[in-house]
């Protein structure tokens, strides 16, 4: 498995794994600052993008496809956008879960109430329009 910065000729694979796994498409990859994939045997397998929003980041889009969990990919991902978010200017990583509250918090993310969010990350289209209120909002400082 390699991992690799996504390229215009992957939106379609994108857009595909995210809607296979129940992820919004609107805004990705045009939105992100940084999108990485996760690619096995020649197809994709994983995607993770990163929003700036001044010093703050937004991770989202972060998926693994079904059949390739448990193998660490989703930790790899994180791990890319977190390790190139400071050159990007940012020094906070947000974002929004309604699963993966425990894998994040393992990364060392805590839980931030919705009204005390940055009125970046706020505003952005994923936590304005697309995750429903039900996501927790979660931080690291980098």
């Amino acid at each position: 498995m390699q991992l690799r910065d996504a390229a215009a000729s992957d939106t379609a694979a994108v857009h595909e794994l995210l809607r296979g796994c129940g992820l919004p498409t609107e805004g990705v990859p045009d939105d992100a600052a940084l999108l990485v994939v996760a690619e096995s045997g020649g197809r994709l397998v994983g995607v993770a993008g990163l929003e700036l929003h001044g010093a703050d980041a937004l991770l989202r889009s972060l998926a693994v496809a079904p059949e390739s969990r448990g193998k660490g990919i989703a930790a790899r991902l994180c791990a890319q956008v977190e390790r190139r978010a400071p050159a990007l200017g940012a020094k906070r990583v947000f974002l929004l879960t309604e699963s993966a509250e425990r894998f994040f918090a393992r990364r060392g993310y805590r839980r931030l109430e919705r009204a005390r969010a940055p009125a970046g990350i706020a505003a952005s289209r994923e936590f304005a329009a697309l995750c429903p209120d039900s996501a927790v909002l979660m931080f690291r400082e980098l």
